[in-house]
């Protein structure tokens, strides 16, 4: 009796050990057709023997459900990557206008600055013509209003282009007055070689008050 219920308790044994296997072997193959796991590689052997077709590789079939989305996604990748080079580019390309315009300012603002600078210049040496033409004409009216000896004197005692732009304003004024110049009569007393010097440069140079 022992040795029958020990037969027994073995036979249930190798029952649920082929039960469990084959159950594992089920699971397999359904995870296989599911996608998850390659079972089929797995037995491959044993199912050529058996006469059955088995997968020969990891690439799926052209009538894959998933393979028009992987190509779209791969196109979709192609033209973001394409994408992200244009921009790129156009971003290179208007950081060089940027600095190409950058650059076109600062020369415009650098020749606006010139040109500012020089009208400055201009209208400082036109406040100075200006002031130093006042400040002969006013001389040569002081002097022309002196007795002649003591206007000599002070121009005597002046430097040649002084002498020289007081007389040409005392000409200036007795043509529009009318009136007769004393120029000829303040050069008759003046040193004969002073005298000369003016005339000759009076002669030379054009009326300037530089």
């Amino acid at each position: 009796m022992a040795s029958f219920g020990k037969r027994r308790v073995l036979g249930r044994i190798v029952v649920m050990l082929i039960m469990i296997l084959a159950l594992a072997i089920g699971g397999l193959f359904w995870f296989d057709y599911l996608g998850v796991v390659d079972a089929k590689a797995f037995f491959a052997p044993a199912l050529r023997l058996a006469g059955l077709r088995t997968r020969t590789g990891t690439a799926l079939p052209a009538d894959s459900p998933t393979l028009l989305d992987d190509e779209r996604f791969a196109k979709q990748l192609e033209a973001v990557e394409a994408m992200r080079q244009e921009l790129g580019e156009r971003e290179k390309l208007a950081s060089e206008r940027q600095s190409a315009i950058e650059a076109m300012a600062q020369e415009i603002e650098d020749r606006a600055k010139t040109l500012d600078e020089r009208e400055n210049s201009f209208k400082q040496m036109a406040e100075r013509y200006e002031n130093r033409r006042a400040n002969v004409e006013q001389n040569a009216r002081y002097l022309s209003g002196m007795p002649p000896a003591d206007a000599v004197k002070i121009l005597v005692a002046s430097d040649d282009q002084t002498v020289i732009d007081v007389l040409r304003a005392v000409e200036e004024i007795a043509a529009q007055t009318g009136e007769a110049s004393v120029v000829a009569y303040w050069l008759s007393l003046l040193p004969a070689e002073r005298s000369a010097t003016l005339q000759r440069k009076m002669n030379e140079k054009p009326a300037s008050l530089d």
